[in-house]
């Protein structure tokens, strides 16, 4: 008997602290979301979400980084919670190359292209074999082409669409010489072409105004409603009560505030 009560007394200590380790091992992981993202302006936007979600329980660790490629692989295995960084074009194609199982759960906002100038100061003084600077990934190529088009200076072949590459260009009447560069780098070689079709935020982070650019995409464009910026989790990620009130949080009217009133035009809400 006395054998058998101390079993039974060591099984109960054993699940009484799995009991306490598990929930305390919980109650963290629910409580804490560690999000990836572009330093600007995504970084800045979270830190609004970041306060909101405090008052909440919950605490937002935000870690930058400066490429396209980390923050997804970073998500796919576990490491993030979530990242904020790219639009929907770009994810759907990173899920192809990478066989990766990325979904959308809310659209943030939307950085307008803007056509800046370098060498070339307007878009009527462009001179034939004018060196023009494009990202060099797919989706935002194709973005930059688009407005290039939309400013008439290239065309592009019928349903090129949101999927043009320079290989679709039609006519380029002033044989612009179209480069493909790494789209962080736009800013900084825009001295050393004529024009360049530069991202929003490395715009921003390049000290570049919207309002100083030369063109820019239209808010009612394919465009616009084709690349808002994304907040990406794992696929079967999507109801975690943690991510659910990330996303109450970053579709708040703080953040929506605070977007309009910092970047003047050069980041726009979209919800």
């Amino acid at each position: 008997m006395k054998k058998i009560f101390t079993l039974l007394l060591v099984l109960a200590l054993s699940l009484g602290l799995v009991a306490c380790g598990g929930t305390a091992k919980t109650d963290d992981t629910d409580k804490t979301i560690t999000i990836g993202a572009s330093p600007t302006p995504h970084a800045e936007i979270l830190a609004v979400a970041k306060e909101i979600l405090a008052k909440e329980g919950y605490t937002l660790n935000i870690v930058e980084y400066n490429d396209y490629v980390l923050p997804n692989t970073a998500t796919e295995s576990g490491e993030l919670d979530a990242n904020y960084f790219q639009h929907k074009p770009y994810l759907d194609n990173f899920n192809k190359e990478n066989n990766t199982h990325l979904v959308s759960v809310a659209a943030i906002h939307y950085e307008p292209f803007g056509i800046y100038a370098g060498k070339t100061k307007s878009l009527a003084d462009l001179k034939d074999g004018a060196i023009v600077g494009v990202p060099n990934d797919s989706t935002n190529e194709a973005r930059a082409l688009l407005l290039l088009q939309d400013n008439g200076l290239i065309t592009l072949k019928d349903g090129a669409g949101v999927g043009a590459k320079i290989t679709d260009i039609a006519t380029n009447p002033k044989n612009l010489d179209i480069r493909e560069i790494e789209a962080a780098q736009l800013p900084r070689v825009l001295a050393d072409v004529d024009i360049a079709v530069i991202n929003g935020n490395y715009a921003i982070e390049g000290g570049l105004k919207v309002a100083d650019a030369l063109a820019v995409e239209n808010a009612s464009s394919t465009a616009a409603q084709t690349y808002a910026n994304i907040i990406v989790v794992k696929e079967g990620n999507e109801n975690l009560p943690k991510i659910q009130a990330l996303i109450k949080a970053m579709t708040s009217d703080e953040v929506k505030k605070f977007i309009n009133d910092t970047y003047n035009g050069a980041v726009l809400p979209i919800f």
